[in-house]
């Protein structure tokens, strides 16, 4: 018996890894977060248990898993994006350890360099960005950003959740420093087929991004202008190779 905390991947069912499908398909029991893609859920097999985490808490998701791996089970914990990078497996594997059921971790396709490539945002350019800073707009504990730090960090800022506290974020990234014509984005739904994207100026982001809705991913950083370049320049390549 075996927990598996398998990452999903970004959204798009595509960009899961080989092992974590091979895993789910052959599962006896399959924890899933609302918004992993429903096509890798129906790749489990017919028989299997199927437990959804909507409505659950961390505990009862962590007394679940406990649960599940002391029957005996094959268990596939399917979370989104990649289980350690903001999807609290560190908790998950936490309590399974300490419950002393057997656990691994399948990393999965990170949202932090693949929903802003979806984008045509390139987070690390040559002459451009060296570096990247992987924050989180809405601390569990309601904790506001450390903005300071944020805008001294040079490079691309990604930040996850934060779509619902924009307007204090991008005022907060200004307020510390950050010019207001500094390049942003926000995609929403990242390589799914209804993604989309707004680009717009850091001081003017908050309207660009009005329409969209979550999950969503906000982007900061020079390597954003290299979008609209990069877009036409693969326009250009296409109507050469027709």
């Amino acid at each position: 018996m075996t927990v598996h905390l398998v990452g999903a991947g970004p959204g798009d069912p595509g960009l899961i890894t080989a092992r974590g499908l091979d895993l789910i398909r052959r599962c006896d029991a399959l924890v899933y977060d609302r918004l992993v893609a429903r096509e890798l859920v129906a790749e489990a097999p017919e028989q299997a248990l199927r437990f959804p985490r909507a409505h659950l808490d961390q505990e009862q998701v962590n007394e679940l898993l406990v649960r599940l791996g002391r029957r005996g089970l094959e268990v596939v914990r399917l979370k989104g994006g990649d289980p350690y990078v903001f999807g609290r497996g560190a908790e998950e594997c936490l309590a399974l350890a300490q419950a002393g059921i057997p656990y691994d971790v399948v990393p999965g396709v990170s949202s932090l360099a693949s929903v802003p490539a979806a984008a045509g945002i390139p987070v690390t350019h040559r002459g451009v960005a060296d570096r990247v800073t992987l924050a989180t707009g809405h601390a569990a504990d309601g904790s506001e950003p450390d903005y300071e730090a944020l805008a001294r960090a040079g490079g691309t800022l990604v930040l996850f959740m934060a779509l619902d506290r924009l307007e204090r974020v991008a005022a907060g990234l200004v307020g510390a420093g950050l010019a207001p014509s500094t390049p942003a984005a926000v995609i929403s739904r990242g390589t799914r087929p209804d993604q989309q994207v707004a680009f717009a100026p850091l001081g003017r982001i908050v309207g660009a991004a009005a329409e969209l809705h979550g999950p969503a991913l906000v982007v900061v950083g020079e390597t954003v202008a290299l979008a609209a370049v990069l877009a036409a320049g693969a326009v250009e390549a296409a109507a050469v190779a027709a």
